[in-house]
Protein backbone atom coordinates (compact mmCIF):
# COMPACT_ATOMS: atom_id res chain seq x y z
CA UNK A 1 0.00 0.00 0.00
CA UNK A 2 1.09 3.50 -0.82
CA UNK A 3 0.21 6.27 1.79
CA UNK A 4 -0.30 9.84 0.70
CA UNK A 5 -0.39 12.37 3.73
CA UNK A 6 -1.69 15.89 2.54
CA UNK A 7 -1.53 19.49 4.29
CA UNK A 8 -3.23 21.22 1.41
CA UNK A 9 -2.62 25.05 1.38
CA UNK A 10 -5.37 26.95 0.13
CA UNK A 11 -5.39 30.20 -1.91
CA UNK A 12 -7.12 32.91 0.06
CA UNK A 13 -6.26 36.71 -0.84
CA UNK A 14 -2.58 35.87 -1.48
CA UNK A 15 -2.77 34.20 2.22
CA UNK A 16 -4.33 30.47 3.60
CA UNK A 17 -5.35 28.25 6.10
CA UNK A 18 -4.07 24.55 6.79
CA UNK A 19 -5.49 21.61 7.21
CA UNK A 20 -4.71 18.17 7.75
CA UNK A 21 -6.30 15.43 5.15
CA UNK A 22 -5.52 11.90 4.97
CA UNK A 23 -6.72 10.46 1.85
CA UNK A 24 -6.78 6.64 -0.72
CA UNK A 25 -3.81 5.71 -1.45
CA UNK A 26 -3.29 6.63 -5.04
CA UNK A 27 -1.78 3.22 -6.46
CA UNK A 28 -0.99 -0.32 -5.03
CA UNK A 29 1.32 -3.19 -5.95
CA UNK A 30 1.90 -6.57 -4.96
CA UNK A 31 5.26 -6.91 -5.43
CA UNK A 32 7.92 -4.68 -5.48
CA UNK A 33 11.17 -5.26 -7.84
CA UNK A 34 13.42 -1.99 -6.90
CA UNK A 35 12.41 -1.30 -3.72
CA UNK A 36 10.91 1.43 -1.43
CA UNK A 37 11.16 5.21 -1.84
CA UNK A 38 9.83 8.07 0.69
CA UNK A 39 8.94 11.06 -0.69
CA UNK A 40 8.76 14.41 1.22
CA UNK A 41 7.42 17.03 -1.88
CA UNK A 42 6.22 20.83 -0.90
CA UNK A 43 2.43 20.91 -0.57
CA UNK A 44 1.20 23.24 -3.30
CA UNK A 45 -1.15 26.08 -2.70
CA UNK A 46 -2.27 26.25 -6.31
CA UNK A 47 -5.64 24.07 -6.20
CA UNK A 48 -5.49 20.74 -7.59
CA UNK A 49 -1.16 21.44 -8.80
CA UNK A 50 -0.10 18.78 -6.98
CA UNK A 51 -2.01 16.05 -8.59
CA UNK A 52 -0.07 16.60 -11.32
CA UNK A 53 3.20 15.23 -9.47
CA UNK A 54 1.58 12.58 -7.49
CA UNK A 55 0.44 11.31 -11.54
CA UNK A 56 4.46 11.52 -12.57
CA UNK A 57 5.35 9.76 -9.66
CA UNK A 58 3.01 7.21 -10.36
CA UNK A 59 3.61 6.95 -13.75
CA UNK A 60 7.71 6.13 -12.83
CA UNK A 61 6.47 4.23 -9.73
CA UNK A 62 4.64 1.70 -12.06
CA UNK A 63 7.71 1.47 -14.52
CA UNK A 64 10.45 0.57 -12.37
CA UNK A 65 8.49 -1.31 -9.99
CA UNK A 66 8.99 0.97 -6.77
CA UNK A 67 6.82 0.88 -3.54
CA UNK A 68 6.27 4.92 -3.14
CA UNK A 69 5.44 7.10 -0.07
CA UNK A 70 4.33 10.24 -0.96
CA UNK A 71 3.70 13.15 2.02
CA UNK A 72 2.96 17.02 0.67
CA UNK A 73 4.40 18.98 3.53
CA UNK A 74 3.27 22.47 4.01
CA UNK A 75 5.29 25.49 4.32
CA UNK A 76 3.06 27.32 6.48
CA UNK A 77 4.22 27.45 9.88
CA UNK A 78 7.73 26.22 8.81
CA UNK A 79 6.39 22.95 8.95
CA UNK A 80 8.57 21.87 6.02
CA UNK A 81 11.83 23.90 7.23
CA UNK A 82 11.13 21.86 10.53
CA UNK A 83 10.69 18.55 9.08
CA UNK A 84 14.36 18.88 7.42
CA UNK A 85 16.09 20.11 10.42
CA UNK A 86 14.24 17.11 12.51
CA UNK A 87 15.43 14.65 9.42
CA UNK A 88 19.46 15.94 9.52
CA UNK A 89 19.36 15.79 13.21
CA UNK A 90 17.66 12.04 13.20
CA UNK A 91 19.56 11.01 9.76
CA UNK A 92 16.42 9.51 9.10
CA UNK A 93 12.99 10.13 7.25
CA UNK A 94 12.19 10.93 3.83
CA UNK A 95 14.86 8.76 0.90
CA UNK A 96 13.95 12.29 -1.29
CA UNK A 97 12.94 15.86 0.72
CA UNK A 98 12.37 19.64 -1.22
CA UNK A 99 14.35 21.96 -0.15
CA UNK A 100 13.75 25.81 -0.06
CA UNK A 101 16.39 28.35 -1.48
CA UNK A 102 18.96 28.19 0.91
CA UNK A 103 18.63 25.22 1.95
CA UNK A 104 20.58 23.00 0.21
CA UNK A 105 23.76 24.77 1.04
CA UNK A 106 22.67 24.60 4.88
CA UNK A 107 22.87 20.87 4.77
CA UNK A 108 25.59 20.16 2.02
CA UNK A 109 27.29 17.77 3.77
CA UNK A 110 24.49 15.52 4.08
CA UNK A 111 23.04 15.39 0.56
CA UNK A 112 23.85 12.78 -2.12
CA UNK A 113 25.75 15.08 -5.08
CA UNK A 114 23.55 15.46 -8.11
CA UNK A 115 26.18 16.24 -11.23
CA UNK A 116 25.35 12.89 -12.37
CA UNK A 117 22.35 13.63 -13.11
CA UNK A 118 22.56 17.65 -13.34
CA UNK A 119 25.10 17.65 -16.30
CA UNK A 120 22.86 15.22 -18.34
CA UNK A 121 19.92 17.30 -17.63
CA UNK A 122 21.67 20.78 -18.59
CA UNK A 123 23.21 19.17 -21.82
CA UNK A 124 19.77 18.26 -22.93
CA UNK A 125 17.42 21.21 -21.71
CA UNK A 126 19.44 24.15 -21.79
CA UNK A 127 21.61 25.80 -18.99
CA UNK A 128 20.21 26.48 -15.30
CA UNK A 129 20.10 30.75 -14.44
CA UNK A 130 22.42 32.03 -12.51
CA UNK A 131 21.00 31.85 -9.30
CA UNK A 132 20.10 28.43 -9.24
CA UNK A 133 24.01 28.08 -10.07
CA UNK A 134 24.63 30.06 -7.03
CA UNK A 135 22.50 28.37 -4.57
CA UNK A 136 22.74 24.86 -6.06
CA UNK A 137 26.27 24.10 -6.98
CA UNK A 138 29.00 24.71 -4.01
CA UNK A 139 32.82 24.34 -5.41
CA UNK A 140 31.55 22.09 -8.68
CA UNK A 141 29.28 19.82 -6.55
CA UNK A 142 25.78 20.08 -7.27
CA UNK A 143 23.67 19.64 -3.93
CA UNK A 144 20.31 18.80 -5.28
CA UNK A 145 17.74 19.38 -8.25
CA UNK A 146 16.30 22.26 -8.91
CA UNK A 147 12.54 21.77 -8.28
CA UNK A 148 9.74 22.44 -10.97
CA UNK A 149 7.22 22.91 -8.46
CA UNK A 150 7.33 26.25 -6.48
CA UNK A 151 10.04 27.89 -7.83
CA UNK A 152 8.92 31.34 -9.26
CA UNK A 153 10.01 34.41 -10.61
CA UNK A 154 8.79 37.55 -8.57
CA UNK A 155 8.82 40.33 -10.91
CA UNK A 156 6.37 42.87 -11.62
CA UNK A 157 2.16 42.40 -12.26
CA UNK A 158 1.02 45.69 -13.61
CA UNK A 159 -2.73 47.02 -13.78
CA UNK A 160 -2.71 47.62 -18.09
CA UNK A 161 -5.91 50.45 -17.29
CA UNK A 162 -4.26 51.83 -14.34
CA UNK A 163 -1.03 51.92 -15.73
CA UNK A 164 -1.93 53.38 -18.93
CA UNK A 165 -4.65 56.20 -17.59
CA UNK A 166 -1.98 57.62 -14.68
CA UNK A 167 1.35 56.55 -16.11
CA UNK A 168 1.13 56.93 -19.92
CA UNK A 169 2.61 53.41 -19.85
CA UNK A 170 1.58 50.37 -22.08
CA UNK A 171 2.58 47.58 -20.80
CA UNK A 172 1.45 45.22 -23.44
CA UNK A 173 2.97 47.35 -25.65
CA UNK A 174 6.49 47.13 -23.67
CA UNK A 175 5.82 43.80 -23.39
CA UNK A 176 3.79 41.79 -25.82
CA UNK A 177 2.77 38.81 -26.05
CA UNK A 178 4.56 36.14 -27.92
CA UNK A 179 7.19 38.24 -28.54
CA UNK A 180 9.88 40.16 -27.67
CA UNK A 181 10.27 42.74 -24.99
CA UNK A 182 10.53 46.70 -26.29
CA UNK A 183 11.39 47.88 -23.36
CA UNK A 184 14.37 49.67 -22.95
CA UNK A 185 12.47 52.80 -21.93
CA UNK A 186 11.69 50.63 -18.76
CA UNK A 187 14.44 52.03 -16.39
CA UNK A 188 14.47 52.29 -12.74
CA UNK A 189 13.77 56.26 -13.40
CA UNK A 190 10.72 55.02 -15.40
CA UNK A 191 9.67 53.31 -12.67
CA UNK A 192 10.01 55.93 -10.04
CA UNK A 193 7.85 58.28 -11.77
CA UNK A 194 5.21 55.79 -12.89
CA UNK A 195 5.25 54.95 -9.06
CA UNK A 196 4.93 58.71 -8.44
CA UNK A 197 1.88 59.11 -10.64
CA UNK A 198 -0.35 56.11 -10.16
CA UNK A 199 0.16 57.10 -6.15
CA UNK A 200 -1.12 60.46 -7.03
CA UNK A 201 -4.07 59.08 -9.06
CA UNK A 202 -4.64 57.20 -5.63
CA UNK A 203 -3.19 53.83 -6.70
CA UNK A 204 -0.13 53.27 -5.37
CA UNK A 205 2.55 50.54 -6.01
CA UNK A 206 1.92 47.67 -3.95
CA UNK A 207 5.36 47.56 -2.64
CA UNK A 208 6.25 45.94 0.43
CA UNK A 209 9.28 46.98 2.71
CA UNK A 210 8.50 44.52 5.45
CA UNK A 211 11.04 41.58 6.37
CA UNK A 212 9.75 38.82 4.69
CA UNK A 213 10.59 37.41 0.99
CA UNK A 214 8.03 39.31 -0.83
CA UNK A 215 9.90 42.18 0.47
CA UNK A 216 12.91 41.50 0.39
CA UNK A 217 13.59 39.72 -2.92
CA UNK A 218 11.76 43.27 -4.61
CA UNK A 219 14.77 44.77 -2.67
CA UNK A 220 17.38 42.19 -3.58
CA UNK A 221 16.49 43.42 -7.45
CA UNK A 222 16.62 46.96 -7.02
CA UNK A 223 20.18 46.75 -5.13
CA UNK A 224 21.45 44.43 -7.64
CA UNK A 225 20.31 47.05 -10.18
CA UNK A 226 22.44 49.75 -8.77
CA UNK A 227 25.23 46.85 -8.78
CA UNK A 228 25.13 47.32 -4.71
CA UNK A 229 26.08 44.32 -2.69
CA UNK A 230 26.38 44.34 0.99
CA UNK A 231 28.41 41.48 1.18
CA UNK A 232 30.83 40.32 -1.64
CA UNK A 233 31.34 36.83 -2.96
CA UNK A 234 34.79 36.61 -0.78
CA UNK A 235 33.24 37.17 2.09
CA UNK A 236 34.31 40.96 2.56
CA UNK A 237 31.39 43.64 3.83
CA UNK A 238 31.21 45.77 1.13
CA UNK A 239 28.06 47.84 2.80
CA UNK A 240 29.85 51.26 2.67
CA UNK A 241 30.24 51.41 -1.03
CA UNK A 242 28.72 54.46 -3.82
CA UNK A 243 26.54 51.54 -5.21
CA UNK A 244 24.70 50.62 -1.83
CA UNK A 245 24.58 54.60 -1.13
CA UNK A 246 23.00 55.07 -4.48
CA UNK A 247 19.88 52.22 -3.88
CA UNK A 248 19.24 53.81 -0.49
CA UNK A 249 18.90 57.30 -2.25
CA UNK A 250 16.57 55.76 -4.65
CA UNK A 251 14.71 53.66 -2.48
CA UNK A 252 14.23 56.48 -0.25
CA UNK A 253 12.30 58.58 -3.26
CA UNK A 254 10.41 55.71 -4.47
CA UNK A 255 9.35 54.86 -0.69
CA UNK A 256 7.52 58.06 -0.45
CA UNK A 257 4.77 56.75 -3.49
CA UNK A 258 4.33 53.61 -1.48
CA UNK A 259 1.54 53.05 0.91
CA UNK A 260 2.25 54.45 4.45
CA UNK A 261 2.36 51.24 6.18
CA UNK A 262 4.43 49.22 3.81
CA UNK A 263 6.88 48.86 6.88
CA UNK A 264 4.61 46.24 8.22
CA UNK A 265 3.67 44.22 5.21
CA UNK A 266 4.00 40.45 5.12
CA UNK A 267 3.62 38.39 1.81
CA UNK A 268 -0.11 38.42 1.64
CA UNK A 269 -0.53 42.57 2.23
CA UNK A 270 0.52 43.19 -1.69
CA UNK A 271 -1.75 40.31 -2.63
CA UNK A 272 -4.55 41.98 -0.99
CA UNK A 273 -3.40 44.93 -2.89
CA UNK A 274 -3.42 43.92 -5.98
CA UNK A 275 -6.71 41.76 -5.70
CA UNK A 276 -8.33 44.74 -3.41
CA UNK A 277 -8.27 46.97 -7.09
CA UNK A 278 -5.89 49.37 -4.99
CA UNK A 279 -2.84 48.52 -6.64
CA UNK A 280 -1.22 49.75 -10.25
CA UNK A 281 1.78 47.43 -9.50
CA UNK A 282 2.69 44.42 -7.25
CA UNK A 283 6.26 42.28 -7.60
CA UNK A 284 4.93 38.61 -7.30
CA UNK A 285 4.49 35.44 -8.79
CA UNK A 286 0.92 34.73 -10.54
CA UNK A 287 -0.52 33.80 -7.60
CA UNK A 288 -2.33 37.45 -6.72
CA UNK A 289 -3.50 37.16 -10.33
CA UNK A 290 -5.00 33.83 -10.02
CA UNK A 291 -7.01 34.55 -6.81
CA UNK A 292 -8.13 37.82 -8.74
CA UNK A 293 -9.65 35.73 -11.47
CA UNK A 294 -12.07 33.92 -9.00
CA UNK A 295 -12.49 36.75 -6.53
CA UNK A 296 -12.23 40.15 -8.82
CA UNK A 297 -12.19 39.24 -12.17
CA UNK A 298 -12.36 42.74 -13.47
CA UNK A 299 -8.95 43.01 -11.98
CA UNK A 300 -7.55 39.49 -13.24
CA UNK A 301 -8.66 40.84 -16.75
CA UNK A 302 -6.31 43.86 -16.35
CA UNK A 303 -3.54 42.33 -15.10
CA UNK A 304 -0.20 41.67 -16.71
CA UNK A 305 2.96 40.00 -15.55
CA UNK A 306 6.32 41.37 -17.40
CA UNK A 307 10.09 42.08 -16.32
CA UNK A 308 11.80 44.64 -14.05
CA UNK A 309 13.03 47.96 -14.65
CA UNK A 310 16.75 48.48 -15.57
CA UNK A 311 19.44 50.05 -13.62
CA UNK A 312 22.87 51.49 -14.10
CA UNK A 313 24.08 47.62 -13.47
CA UNK A 314 21.33 45.74 -15.55
CA UNK A 315 17.82 44.35 -15.49
CA UNK A 316 17.37 41.35 -12.53
CA UNK A 317 14.23 39.74 -12.00
CA UNK A 318 13.57 38.06 -8.71
CA UNK A 319 13.86 34.13 -8.76
CA UNK A 320 13.52 31.72 -5.89
CA UNK A 321 13.43 28.01 -6.66
CA UNK A 322 12.84 25.08 -4.82
CA UNK A 323 15.36 21.88 -4.90
CA UNK A 324 14.86 18.27 -4.62
CA UNK A 325 17.52 16.43 -2.60
CA UNK A 326 18.33 13.38 -1.13
CA UNK A 327 20.14 12.76 1.40
CA UNK A 328 23.41 10.38 1.80
CA UNK A 329 21.51 8.74 4.32
CA UNK A 330 18.77 7.12 2.41
CA UNK A 331 18.32 3.54 1.54
CA UNK A 332 17.26 4.02 -2.09
CA UNK A 333 19.64 6.37 -3.83
CA UNK A 334 19.52 4.79 -7.44
CA UNK A 335 15.77 4.84 -7.28
CA UNK A 336 15.92 8.33 -5.47
CA UNK A 337 18.20 9.92 -8.86
CA UNK A 338 15.81 7.90 -11.53
CA UNK A 339 12.87 9.92 -9.97
CA UNK A 340 14.37 13.04 -10.05
CA UNK A 341 15.91 12.65 -13.59
CA UNK A 342 12.25 11.67 -14.68
CA UNK A 343 10.16 14.70 -12.54
CA UNK A 344 13.39 16.86 -14.54
CA UNK A 345 12.68 15.81 -18.54
CA UNK A 346 10.69 18.61 -20.35
CA UNK A 347 7.40 16.48 -20.50
CA UNK A 348 7.31 16.03 -17.19
CA UNK A 349 7.85 19.81 -16.37
CA UNK A 350 5.39 20.70 -18.52
CA UNK A 351 2.53 18.92 -17.22
CA UNK A 352 3.35 20.15 -13.39
CA UNK A 353 3.34 24.11 -14.93
CA UNK A 354 0.10 23.17 -16.83
CA UNK A 355 -1.60 22.09 -13.25
CA UNK A 356 -0.19 24.52 -11.58
CA UNK A 357 -1.79 27.60 -14.16
CA UNK A 358 1.63 28.57 -15.00
CA UNK A 359 2.77 29.18 -11.51
CA UNK A 360 5.90 26.97 -11.38
CA UNK A 361 9.05 27.46 -13.20
CA UNK A 362 11.60 24.85 -14.70
CA UNK A 363 14.99 26.21 -14.59
CA UNK A 364 16.37 25.36 -17.34
CA UNK A 365 17.39 27.48 -20.43
CA UNK A 366 15.08 25.66 -23.18
CA UNK A 367 12.08 24.97 -20.53
CA UNK A 368 10.48 28.88 -20.65
CA UNK A 369 8.20 28.49 -23.61
CA UNK A 370 5.62 25.87 -22.64
CA UNK A 371 2.07 26.87 -24.49
CA UNK A 372 0.55 27.75 -20.61
CA UNK A 373 2.07 30.88 -20.85
CA UNK A 374 1.04 31.68 -24.02
CA UNK A 375 -2.32 30.67 -23.11
CA UNK A 376 -3.49 31.25 -19.77
CA UNK A 377 -5.68 33.97 -19.60
CA UNK A 378 -7.73 36.42 -18.79
CA UNK A 379 -6.37 38.61 -20.96
CA UNK A 380 -4.86 35.60 -22.86
CA UNK A 381 -0.75 36.22 -22.87
CA UNK A 382 -0.83 37.96 -19.55
CA UNK A 383 1.99 35.05 -18.46
CA UNK A 384 3.46 35.04 -21.57
CA UNK A 385 6.97 37.34 -19.65
CA UNK A 386 6.76 35.35 -16.55
CA UNK A 387 9.22 32.56 -17.31
CA UNK A 388 11.68 35.45 -19.11
CA UNK A 389 11.51 33.45 -22.21
CA UNK A 390 13.54 36.04 -24.25
CA UNK A 391 16.52 36.26 -21.20
CA UNK A 392 15.25 39.66 -21.19
CA UNK A 393 16.55 40.06 -17.32
CA UNK A 394 19.17 38.22 -15.17
CA UNK A 395 17.36 36.23 -12.62
CA UNK A 396 18.74 36.72 -9.19
CA UNK A 397 18.28 36.59 -5.49
CA UNK A 398 18.77 39.34 -2.68
CA UNK A 399 21.98 39.03 -0.67
CA UNK A 400 24.02 37.20 -3.49
CA UNK A 401 27.02 36.77 -4.34
CA UNK A 402 27.68 36.94 -0.56
CA UNK A 403 28.82 33.12 1.08
CA UNK A 404 25.70 31.30 1.67
CA UNK A 405 25.87 31.42 5.16
CA UNK A 406 26.05 35.40 5.66
CA UNK A 407 23.82 35.82 3.00
CA UNK A 408 21.31 33.80 3.95
CA UNK A 409 20.89 35.46 7.51
CA UNK A 410 21.11 39.27 5.42
CA UNK A 411 18.50 37.77 3.57
CA UNK A 412 16.27 36.04 6.51
CA UNK A 413 16.53 39.20 8.52
CA UNK A 414 15.74 41.59 5.71
CA UNK A 415 18.65 43.31 6.20
CA UNK A 416 18.00 45.36 3.29
CA UNK A 417 14.44 46.28 3.98
CA UNK A 418 15.55 47.52 7.14
CA UNK A 419 18.01 49.88 5.75
CA UNK A 420 16.10 51.59 3.60
CA UNK A 421 13.34 51.54 6.14
CA UNK A 422 15.76 53.63 8.61
CA UNK A 423 16.93 55.61 6.13
CA UNK A 424 13.90 56.37 4.45
CA UNK A 425 11.98 57.73 7.43
CA UNK A 426 15.86 59.91 8.21
CA UNK A 427 18.50 58.50 9.50
CA UNK A 428 21.09 59.69 8.17
CA UNK A 429 23.01 57.26 5.61
CA UNK A 430 26.04 56.93 7.39
CA UNK A 431 24.02 55.90 10.20
CA UNK A 432 22.23 53.52 8.53
CA UNK A 433 25.04 52.13 6.82
CA UNK A 434 27.12 51.59 10.10
CA UNK A 435 23.89 49.79 11.71
CA UNK A 436 24.18 47.14 9.15
CA UNK A 437 27.72 46.66 9.16
CA UNK A 438 27.42 46.07 12.51
CA UNK A 439 24.66 43.67 11.84
CA UNK A 440 26.91 41.42 8.81
CA UNK A 441 30.11 41.44 11.50
CA UNK A 442 27.24 39.51 14.14
CA UNK A 443 26.18 37.22 11.20
CA UNK A 444 29.85 36.20 10.66
CA UNK A 445 31.14 35.74 14.69
CA UNK A 446 28.20 33.13 14.65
Amino acid sequence: MVSRKVSRRRFVAGTAAASTVMVAAPFVRGAYAAGKLSLGFWDHWVPGANKATEALVKEWADKEKVEVTLDFITSQGNKLLLTTAAESQAKSGHDVLAFSTWLPSRYSEQLVPMNDIMEPLIKENGAVNGTVEYLGNLKGKWLAVPATVGSQIKGPCSRIDLMKQLAGIDVQAMYPAGAAPKADAWTLDAFLKAAEACNKGGHAFGLGLGTTSDSVDTAGAIFHSFGAELVNAKGDITVKSDNVRKALDYYKKLMSFLPEDAPAWDDASNNKWLVSGKGALICNPPSAWAVAKRDAPKVAEQCWTHGFPAGPAGRFGPFLPYFWGVWNFSKNQPAAKSLLTFLSQATSAEKMVQASAGYDLPSFEKLTTFKTWAEEAPPKGTLYHYPNPHNHQKLSIAAAPAPHKIAEQIYTQGIMTQMVVRHGKGEAMEKTLDWASQEIEGFMRN
